[in-house]
């Protein structure tokens, strides 16, 4: 089959790959049908997950055919459309227990596609734990329309909505809005905050993010917007979605006293946490990967017509032109690339 092979940071191949095959009774073999690229993929590619090893295909958002199952899978079969989860998730650990597999313990649970075991930008793709790590799609619904409950979507909703306690009312700012802060807008909505207001230097993305956002800004301008929003106080729920340190400590400044900030950005170096002015104002800061144990509720906000996230598709390419497709979504500041799609 066909593949796209990390071989180490600034290294990438279109190349040929032995076929998966069904390793452990719990795997699943599935025929990607829609692939995309996540910016996760890019920090790899720039060095920063040092987990994922040359000669890995890389990919982690997908939705595909299930052409073969292992012995013991019981909640997929042949024939099946499903979504592939970003997150693998064995189901028996401690964490798994607790309603968190995306720190799963197992050597091949939590986000293992596309970092420590083969990814999805390929023809096929193996897929450990299928019972936990497979959604089906409903028969109503397009690929297209469900494909970015896969990380994006998935995460935006778990650890920038949920876990920065997003309310009605609320003062939301997403600080980026790449594909992940505009996620995390459209799963905000759900909860009626008062105003979201984004926050990115590119123009063309402030623009893009006015189809979520109340208010879209520059960098600069935020501090401003956000006084404007309050009355001075800062915003109940500050979500950074870029992965600098620049972002993550403007969020620390856009907070109010008691405020929320969460971090969904993968970070590559280090940020400051300025203490000498949060000590006192009771903010309480999150981190995490998404568990995708919301998928099923998201499935179902996107049937209801509640949201429709592939309006976030602004390329479109064929499975030959993945490296195309990478050098569009790398140059998005040109292209103004959001997501690429890729059709298998």
């Amino acid at each position: 089959m066909k593949a796209l092979v990390y071989h180490g940071p600034g290294q990438k191949r279109w190349e040929q790959m032995p076929d998966p095959s069904i390793l452990k009774d719990t795997d699943a073999i599935v025929r990607i049908d829609h692939s995309t690229i996540c910016g996760t993929d890019l920090h790899i590619l720039k060095g920063h997950v040092p987990t994922t090893e040359p000669g890995r295909i890389l990919g982690h958002e997908a939705t595909g055919t299930v052409v073969e199952v292992g012995r013991g899978v019981s909640t997929v079969e042949k024939g099946d459309r499903v979504i592939c989860s970003c997150v693998s998730s064995c189901g028996r650990c401690r964490f798994c227990r607790a309603g968190n597999p995306g720190q799963c313990l197992d050597e091949e649970g939590s986000w293992v596609l596309g970092n420590t075991v083969d990814g999805l930008q390929a023809e096929f793709a193996r897929i450990p734990f299928a019972d936990n790590s497979l959604n089906k799609i409903p028969d109503d619904l397009t690929d297209e329309q469900v494909i970015y409950l896969s990380d994006i979507l998935a995460t935006g909703y778990e650890v920038g909505v949920m876990l920065g306690h997003v309310q009605p009312g609320d003062v939301v700012v997403v600080v980026g809005t790449g594909p992940i802060g505009l996620s995390t807008m459209l799963a905000a909505r759900l909860f009626s905050p008062a105003m979201l207001i984004g926050v990115d230097p590119a123009a063309s993305r402030r623009e893009f993010a006015l189809k979520y956002a109340d208010v879209a800004v520059a960098p600069e301008d935020a501090a401003a917007a956000v006084a404007d929003a309050t009355d001075g106080l800062g915003a109940d729920v500050a979500v950074e979605a870029v992965g600098i340190p620049q972002t993550f400590e403007q969020c620390c400044e856009l907070i109010r006293p008691g405020g929320r900030v969460a971090n969904i950005g993968v970070h590559g170096e280090p940020a400051h946490l300025h203490l000498e002015t949060l000590w006192a104002k009771q903010i309480t800061i999150t981190t995490g990967i998404p568990d995708c144990r919301a998928i099923p509720t998201l499935i179902k906000a996107i049937a209801s017509g509640r949201m429709d996230p592939s309006a976030f598709t602004t390329h479109r390419y064929g499975l030959d032109d993945t490296m195309e497709a990478y050098d569009t979504f790398e140059r998005a500041a040109e292209t103004n690339a959001m997501k690429v799609l890729l059709k298998h």
